[in-house]
C-alpha cells in the first residue's frame, strides 16, 4: 500500500511538489464517506454505544445516549413542522445541548445555523431574519434577546434550555419538567425517514465572524463537512474508539464545530466539553483525562504557558496539538515544545473551507508555515490585483480548490461571485510558496500597512515583539501619519511581573535591532486586554478603527 502511495506522490511532484512531504501512510487521493454527517453518529453508537462520547462538568453521556436524545429531537423537530431543509437556528455557549441539538437538526433533514451565545439582539436579529430559521435553541438567560427580535423574523418557536438540565440529561430518562427535555420527549426513539443528499444538501449555514463587514452564511454540504473530517482523521492518524480531547473552542465556530466535534465524533472520540476556556480548568483536565488531542488557539497556549501550573499538568498521553484562527509565534511554538514534549501542528482555512485547506506535517517547523495542502486539495498564489499566477517566492493572495469548499453564500450571488472563481476559494489572505512546495502564510491582505510606499506585515513585527521576555499578547495595526500616511502601531499586553518596570521607548529600541527602520512601531499603546473574537482570535480590525476613527 505504501509503495503504491508513494509511485503516485512521484509521478505528481513537478505539478504538485508539496506531495514529498505527506505521511507516509497518506494519498494524495483519499476516499470519502458519501453520508450525512449525523451518521457519524449512528455508527459510533453502534459501535461504542457505552463509551463516553461528552463529559461536561463531572457528568457523562454515553454514544447510545446522546443518539437517543438527538434523535428523539428531531421526531420531534418534524412534529413541528421542520421539514427538509428548514433552518433551526442554535444560539448556546458550549453545553451537551448543543450537540444533541446540532445532531437532532440534521436527523429531520434541517440545516444548523449556529449562532455564537455571545451575539446580541443586532447581531441575532440578522441571522435569524438572512437565514429565514423557524425556531432558535437557546439557554433561559439568552431568551429575553431572542424575544426582542423574533417579531422581526420568521420564528415560531423558541425551545430554551438551562445549565441545570444538563445533568438531568446524562442522569435521567428525560422525565423531569424543562422546555428542552419537554421537547425532546414529544418525540420517539426511531431513525426519522428523511432522505438527504451528502453532496448536495446543506448541513450547516455557517455565518463568519462579521470581521469583513455584513456576516455571510457559507454553505456547507453534509459531504464538505465529512470530507475535512476525514482529512483529518487519515492525516493524523487517529484511532476509532480510542481517542479523547478537550474542546473549550467555541462550537459555533466551524473550528470547533467541524474540526473539533464533528472529528471526534466520526472517530468515535470522547469529547471533554468546557464552555469557555479557563487555563487552569484545562491544566486540571489534561491531568483527569489524560487526552490525546488538543485543539487550541494561540492565546490559549499563551495563557497556558503563563500559568504557574503548566508544569504541573501531565501531557505524556497527548500525540497531536493543533493551533488555528491565527498565525502562532515561533517562540510559543518553542515554549511549548519546551514546556510539554508536545508538538504544535498548525493549520491554515477559513470557513468557507470547512475549515481546513493547509496543515503542518508532524514534527514540520518553519517561520509563518501553514504547510502543506490536504489531501484532494489544491492551494496556489495569485496576484492581488489581477489574479494571474506566481511563482514561488512571491507574496500574493492564497487561492484553494477541493472537495470541502463550500456551494457559496446564501443569498449572496455577487459576493459568492467574487469568492469562488472557477472553482477556487479566494481566501483574502496573502502568501507564498517556496520552491520546495511548502506554503507560507504572510498576513490577512485587509491587514497590510503601507508606510510611504514600504509593505509592512504585522505579523512580522508581532513576532519580534513576543521574543521579549515582557510581552503577553500584542496587536499591530495601522496608525495615520502625517507624513507618511500610516505607520505601525503596537498595542501590547504585559506579563504582570513587568507592569510598570518597562517603558515604550525599551521596546521599540529592542525591535530596531531585529526590524527594517520602516517596520519598527512608530507608536507603542500599553493595554490591559486586547479584543477578541469568540474563538480567542485577536481583532486588529477593532484596534484598527478606534485608531482611524471609523
Amino acid at each position: 500500500m505504501v509503495e503504491d502511495i508513494e509511485a503516485l506522490k512521484g509521478g505528481s511532484l513537478l505539478e504538485k511538489p508539496w506531495y514529498k512531504f505527506y505521511p507516509k501512510h497518506v494519498s494524495p487521493n483519499l476516499s470519502y464517506p458519501e453520508r450525512t454527517v449525523h451518521q457519524n453518529l449512528r455508527i459510533s453508537a453502534e459501535e461504542y454505544g457505552e463509551r463516553e462520547c461528552v463529559i461536561f462538568e463531572g457528568n457523562s453521556y454515553s454514544y447510545k445516549k446522546v443518539l437517543e436524545l438527538s434523535t428523539r429531537m428531531a421526531n420531534a423537530l418534524i412534529k413541528m413542522g421542520i421539514e427538509k431543509g428548514g433552518r433551526v437556528a442554535v444560539y448556546l455557549p458550549n453545553l451537551p445541548q448543543f450537540i444533541i441539538s446540532y445532531y437532532a437538526i440534521l436527523f429531520c433533514g434541517g440545516v444548523v445555523v449556529a449562532c455564537n451565545a455571545m451575539y446580541r439582539e443586532k447581531e441575532i436579529e440578522y441571522l435569524l431574519k438572512d437565514s429565514g430559521a423557524r425556531a432558535v435553541i437557546t439557554l433561559d438567560e439568552l431568551k429575553p434577546i431572542v424575544e426582542s427580535v423574533s417579531e422581526k423574523t420568521e420564528v415560531e418557536r423558541i425551545i430554551v434550555t438551562s445549565r441545570e438540565e444538563s445533568g438531568v440529561l446524562a442522569t435521567s430518562e428525560g422525565k423531569e419538567k424543562g422546555d428542552f427535555l419537554s421537547f425532546i420527549n414529544e418525540g420517539d426513539f426511531e431513525f426519522p425517514d428523511v432522505h438527504v443528499d451528502p453532496k448536495e444538501d446543506l448541513a450547516v449555514l455557517q455565518y463568519t465572524g462579521g470581521t469583513t463587514g455584513t456576516p455571510k452564511g457559507a454553505m456547507l454540504t453534509h459531504y464538505n463537512l465529512i470530507v475535512d473530517q476525514t482529512q483529518e482523521a487519515v492525516w493524523f492518524g487517529f484511532g476509532e474508539g480510542k481517542e479523547t480531547a478537550i474542546i473549550f473552542l467555541p462550537l459555533s465556530h466551524i473550528y470547533g464545530m467541524n474540526w473539533c466535534m464533528n472529528t471526534m465524533i466520526m472517530v468515535a472520540g470522547t469529547i471533554v466539553l468546557m464552555e469557555r476556556f479557563n487555563p487552569e480548568k484545562v491544566l486540571e483536565y489534561v491531568n483527569i483525562y489524560s487526552p490525546t488531542i488538543f485543539y487550541g488557539v494561540p492565546t490559549a497556549y499563551i495563557a497556558l504557558l503563563n500559568h504557574p501550573d503548566v508544569t504541573k499538568a501531565d501531557f505524556t498521553k497527548m500525540r497531536t496539538c493543533f493551533s488555528a484562527a491565527a498565525p502562532l509565534p515561533p517562540e510559543v511554538k518553542r515554549k511549548w515544545k519546551e514546556v510539554t514534549n508536545a508538538d504544535i501542528i498548525e493549520a491554515w482555512g477559513l470557513t468557507e473551507a470547512s475549515p481546513c485547506l493547509t496543515c503542518t506535517p508532524v514534527g514540520m517547523y518553519g517561520e509563518n508555515l501553514i504547510g502543506v495542502p490536504m489531501p484532494d486539495t489544491e492551494v496556489k498564489v495569485v496576484d492581488v490585483e489581477t489574479a494571474e499566477d506566481l511563482p514561488p517566492g512571491e507574496v500574493g493572495e492564497l487561492v484553494g480548490k477541493g472537495p470541502q469548499i463550500m456551494k457559496g453564500y446564501w443569498n449572496k450571488p455577487e459576493e459568492t461571485a467574487n469568492a469562488l472563481r472557477d472553482g477556487w476559494l479566494f481566501t483574502g489572505d496573502l502568501g507564498y510558496m517556496d520552491e520546495n512546495g511548502l506554503f507560507y502564510f504572510v498576513d490577512r491582505k485587509k491587514d497590510m500597512i503601507n508606510v510611504a510606499g514600504y509593505k509592512v506585515w504585522p505579523n512580522e513585527v508581532e513576532e519580534v515583539l513576543y521574543e521579549h521576555p515582557a510581552v503577553k499578547e500584542a496587536a499591530v495595526v495601522s496608525s495615520p501619519d502625517s507624513v507618511k500616511g500610516e505607520v505601525p502601531k503596537a498595542f501590547v499586553v504585559l506579563k504582570d511581573e513587568y507592569r510598570d518596570r518597562l517603558d515604550k521607548e525599551e521596546l521599540v529600541e529592542f525591535c530596531k535591532k531585529k526590524l527594517a527602520p520602516f517596520k519598527v512601531p512608530k507608536k507603542i499603546e500599553f493595554v490591559d486586554d486586547l479584543p477578541k473574537s469568540p474563538v480567542g482570535k485577536i481583532l486588529r480590525r477593532v484596534l484598527r478603527e478606534k485608531e482611524w476613527g471609523r
